[in-house]
């Protein structure tokens, strides 16, 4: 059995890959839509993971290696701050608020309807 440490590391290794994957894969553009889709895709995601663990469907490791480890190396904080910083320098202004708006209002309503979404199911 792997440690809590190790079920973090193990889901960190995967998550930080596929947001790299997504990021070489996306073509690219004046709006960081990559970085935008996995902080969405991700907020969606652990709140789907969050109403699992709580409802005791997903045991502590599974959350730990799904939730902090995958989804948190998976989505990225400090990429988005970059990027609008970027934007800001490059004096594009309005898509470096677009890009604001969209993650701090569709985040959390995005974590919403997964932790809903995984209540009704689970």
């Amino acid at each position: 059995m792997l440690s809590n440490w190790m079920l973090v590391a193990v889901g960190g290794a995967i998550g930080a890959v596929l947001r790299f994957y997504i990021s070489e894969t996306m073509p690219d553009s004046s709006f960081p839509w990559a970085t935008l889709g996995v902080n969405l895709v991700g907020s969606l995601l652990l709140g789907l993971v969050a109403a699992a663990a709580l409802s005791n469907t997903l045991s502590e490791d599974q959350a730990l290696l799904l939730g902090v480890g995958l989804l948190g190396a998976f989505t990225t904080m400090s990429t988005f701050s970059v990027e609008t910083i970027t934007m800001v320098e490059a004096g594009h202004w309005r898509l470096a608020g677009a890009y604001v708006l969209a993650s701090a209002l569709l985040g959390p309503v995005l974590a919403w309807a997964g932790w809903k979404g995984g209540q009704a199911v689970f």
